[in-house]
């Protein structure tokens, strides 16, 4: 039997709260109108960094929740419940990916665009629980330590030699499988680098589990995320110059050049240590339930915003034309609007999948018997 875990609160918090500010993000950067995006204006400034921030936090507690539970449990390797679970969510979450980016029209034409093969959020989520799972059974039946080290070695290297990969096109892939390493194509997000956030999400994690019973985890964890968060944020750029001048290696005076990668780390570290600071203070269950619906939330904006299935969204009629005055109030409504029919349909998944299921079921039905006359009619098959 599955052993029950324990819930870290500040964790369904932070995630709550990184899906509330990516709501946020791509309703104004979508809708906001290009005249009053003004680096020079404090604001706007101080808003675009902390939205640099979400989906590094996203991709990095998402990395944590499911390395969390599936390295809790009893059973090891493939006995491990959370293996099946996991390789179910991943394939179920790139499928979403794809479903959100299907324009219906298209496919009564017999057309297929070429924005659905394009790469986001939740096609790198699925593969980074996938790519998980399976270091998690390569090293099962290895030492404890084999599986932390893989993940937070994954993260060095993804981050340290992204600027070898990131200007290539790999034109010697089929698009759809370029797409998931090269943004040159219209991808928003590629695997490579953030599978790099999810996988040492995945670490901390394991951290947590193994200390979880010390007398001063939270103080030492705070500490410690305070501590490496800003020595990321300030000083790693210099720090790679002056490993470039001594060891005379161009690859780390690129990543000096462009180090939002390290940098983003140290805002998560730094997100994190606040959450785990104001931890007993996020019990409340709203913050709780917005934090664990996270999919639908997704899932439903994408379709407000951006006019997933038939191509009618906020995004196509308003697109860089609405002034601060509207697209602010406008940002907050959108945040409400989401996670309010989000939490009605978490409410009420049982008795609206149970109606879809019969539905699709009813509509298979006539499908099958419209069929079956039709073959009967042209002779293939006897009444």
């Amino acid at each position: 039997m599955e052993k029950k875990t324990a819930r870290l609160y500040f964790i369904d918090a932070m995630r709550a709260w990184a899906i509330l500010m990516m709501l946020q993000g791509h309703f104004i950067d979508g809708l906001l109108d290009t005249s009053f995006r003004d680096l020079g204006n404090p604001v706007y400034n101080i808003w675009q960094y902390f939205r640099g921030i979400t989906a590094p936090v996203f991709f990095t507690v998402s990395g944590f929740i499911f390395t969390y539970l599936l390295v809790r449990g009893d059973k090891k390797g493939l006995y491990n419940p959370r293996v099946k679970k996991g390789i179910r969510r991943g394939l179920q979450l790139i499928l979403f990916g794809y479903l959100l980016r299907l324009n219906l029209w298209g496919l009564f034409i017999g057309k297929v665009y070429d924005s659905f093969y394009l790469i986001d959020v939740l096609h790198c989520i699925g593969l980074s629980i996938l790519t998980i799972v399976a270091l998690y059974l390569v090293t099962s039946k290895s030492k404890s330590f084999l599986f932390p080290s893989l993940l937070v070695s994954i993260t060095i290297l993804l981050f340290v030699f992204e600027p070898w990969y990131a200007s290539s096109t790999f034109e010697a892939l089929p698009n759809f499988l370029a797409n998931y390493i090269t943004t040159i194509n219209g991808s928003v997000f590629t695997i490579i680098p953030w599978l790099g956030y999810a996988t040492f999400g995945s670490f901390v994690s394991i951290l947590f589990t193994k200390l979880k019973t010390a007398r001063y985890l939270y103080p030492a964890a705070i500490s410690a995320f305070l501590a490496a968060g800003s020595i990321l944020i300030f000083f790693s750029s210099n720090a790679f110059l002056w490993v470039s001048e001594v060891l005379d290696i161009q690859l780390f005076e690129s990543i000096h050049f462009n180090n939002y990668l390290f940098i983003r780390l140290g805002d998560v570290m730094l997100v994190f240590a606040t959450f785990m600071l104001v931890r007993s203070l996020l019990k409340n269950a709203t913050i709780l339930k917005i934090g664990q619906s996270t999919l639908s939330i997704y899932i439903i904006h994408f379709i407000i915003l951006y006019g997933s299935f038939t191509g009618l969204g906020l995004y196509g009629f308003l697109h860089h034309s609405l002034p601060p005055v509207i697209v602010i109030p406008g940002a907050l409504l959108f945040m409400i609007l989401c996670t309010y029919a989000s939490l009605k349909f978490e409410r009420h998944k049982e008795y609206i999948m149970l109606n879809v299921n019969s539905t699709l079921g009813y509509g298979f039905d006539i499908l099958k018997t419209s069929f079956q006359r039709m073959l009967r009619f042209i002779g293939i098959i006897k009444s």
